[in-house]
């Protein structure tokens, strides 16, 4: 039976792809929380089928997206890819749909409808793809009304009844509202592009209902109020989607002890439809670039490939890639919003799955911290009598002593036995000097000791001009502390994050005891 427990699940929206013995991929899933989700399959109360999925489990990959309406799209794409027989394939079109606005003298707003391969059907700029498909002609509706945008598919030569019910403002009779109609299409652009106009678009709706309901005009309010109501399913940001045009592929990479991990996303109509990991070791000629040219010699090269550093040599791998596909290939780093978020998230991806202790990503969740804590900085005070007392710092990568990274520290500020001020001191030194040598800080500071000690450690860090991530754990009862919390949280003692603490803690209290030993013993003889 497949150990989950020793298995590091992110607390994140994403999809789950289980393998079984063979490598082979047996079951794809999305969810809103991938750890909640996955252990669920491994609880006592399974009905028949679930056991037999579980019985083939062997491994666990997991895709992190930034929301579950994403991890609903990439699901789709990595079922079509890998067809795993625990999984039923639906149609693209029952799960996401996209809006185009059409190329015509007075544009309209239509759902664009694809072939079986894929392609877009007539002329016009794509947008989508938009998760809440099953209101979408509702939500078109209130667009178009919104917008004062027609929906006549020819051109009449009088206004219609769209007019008099001041959904249109009949560009087919009235000069006015043919030069206004180019301005409210615009501002549709806008609202189906960019997440923050959207907002923008939706706080004037909402003044101008308030000043509707004001001066009693009560229908014109609810109809404003129902477009904002419909405007929520427009306006998260799609990362996965744009409009239709060049094709584009992500790659971001990481390095670190002479291995690269990269990882990509591949878009196939406007949507991510597939991820892979790689890893190669970095000796000799082995870089950026050369992966990406090897890379390209199996798989078809697209117009635009984003990267998250530039590669070695890229005009020449630019210049090879654009004669290997016949057409002009450019690389860049991101420089928009959406290619910026792209990256960001596949560094994350990166990130997450290098995590191998469960407890790491454990903390994230319990301690509410931005980013699963794979660097820990854990300080202890060794005090016996004020001419031995030290300061020791331990350090954890990934759960993990990293002893190379161990710091020890001489008291020279404090006079007499003062816990509290020797905290102080030695967390203010080590990122006062960090900050200085543009050090890598930790993601989180650990501190042995109760609320008094955390409270010397959140000072010092303000006086060392930085800001991180702090608790303390106190020994008597094993509690945690936060800046600004009342009360302590309680750990389960069984719990790896609670261990990945102790850890921490115990290695600088350790390393404490050993630098105070090895000092009275100096003065001794």
């Amino acid at each position: 039976m497949f150990d989950v427990s020793q298995v590091a699940i992110p607390q994140h929206p994403g999809i789950y792809i289980m393998r079984n013995g063979d490598g082979t991929v047996i079951y794809v899933g999305k969810a809103k929380n991938l750890r909640r989700r996955v252990r669920s399959y491994f609880s006592r109360s399974q009905d028949p089928k679930t056991a037999r999925l579980v019985e083939q489990i062997r491994g666990i990959e997991f895709v992190l997206t930034d929301t579950e309406s994403e991890a609903y799209i990439l699901e789709s794409g990595m079922i079509k890819r890998h067809r795993p027989k625990f999984n039923i394939e639906l149609k693209d079109q029952e799960r996401y749909t996209y809006l185009k606005i059409t190329d015509e003298k007075y544009p309209r707003l239509v759902v664009a409808r694809r072939t079986r391969k894929g392609k877009f059907l007539g002329k016009g700029d794509v947008y989508g793809p938009f998760v809440h498909g099953s209101s979408k002609l509702l939500t078109i509706g209130t667009l178009r009304k919104t917008f004062k945008v027609r929906i006549c598919k020819t051109l009449p030569k009088k206004v219609c009844l769209e007019y008099h019910m001041g959904n249109c403002e009949g560009p087919c009779e009235f000069a006015g509202a043919q030069e206004r109609y180019g301005s409210h299409i615009a501002d549709l652009v806008e609202v189906l592009r960019n997440r923050d106009q959207a907002g923008a678009f939706a706080g004037k709706l909402k003044a101008e209902m308030e000043q509707a309901s004001e001066m009693r005009q009560f229908e014109r309010a609810r109809e404003i109020r129902d477009t904002l109501a419909r405007l929520g399913s427009l306006r998260q940001e799609q990362k996965m989607a744009r409009p239709q045009g060049a094709d584009e592929e992500f790659f971001g990479i990481r390095v670190s002890g002479g291995e690269a991990v990269v990882m990509n996303f591949r878009l196939a109509g406007g949507v991510i439809r597939d991820s892979d990991r790689f890893t190669f070791d970095t000796v000799g000629d082995n870089n950026f670039g050369n992966f990406l040219y090897q890379y390209y010699t199996t798989h078809p090269v697209p117009d635009i490939i984003v990267v998250s550093q530039e590669p070695e040599n890229r005009a020449i791998l630019e210049e090879m890639l654009s004669a290997h596909s016949g057409q002009p290939v450019v690389i860049i780093t991101p420089d928009n919003t959406m290619r910026q978020n792209m990256i960001g998230l596949l560094l994350r991806n990166i990130d997450a799955a290098a995590i191998s202790d469960p407890g790491v990503l454990e903390l994230q969740g319990i301690l509410d911290l931005p980013r699963p804590p794979r660097i820990i900085e854990c300080f202890d005070i060794s005090n016996h009598g004020a001419d031995y007392a030290v300061g020791a710092m331990s350090r954890l990568v990934d759960g993990k002593p990293d002893k190379s990274g161990y710091r020890k520290f001489r008291i020279r500020e404090v006079q007499g036995r003062d816990d509290y001020s020797m905290i102080r001191e030695v967390v203010r030194r080590r990122y006062v000097r960090l900050s200085r040598e543009n050090g890598t800080m930790p993601d989180m500071v650990l501190i042995d000791g109760g609320k008094g000690q955390l409270g010397s450690a959140v000072s010092a860090l303000k006086e060392a001009g930085v800001s991180l991530p702090c608790a303390s754990l106190a020994k008597e009862n094993e509690e945690v502390y936060l800046p600004g919390g009342k009360e302590p949280i309680t750990i389960p003692r069984k719990m790896p994050s609670l261990q990945v603490l102790q850890r921490a803690r115990d290695e600088s209290h350790r390393f404490g005891v050993a630098y105070n030993r090895a000092i009275r013993s100096a003065q001794i003889k």
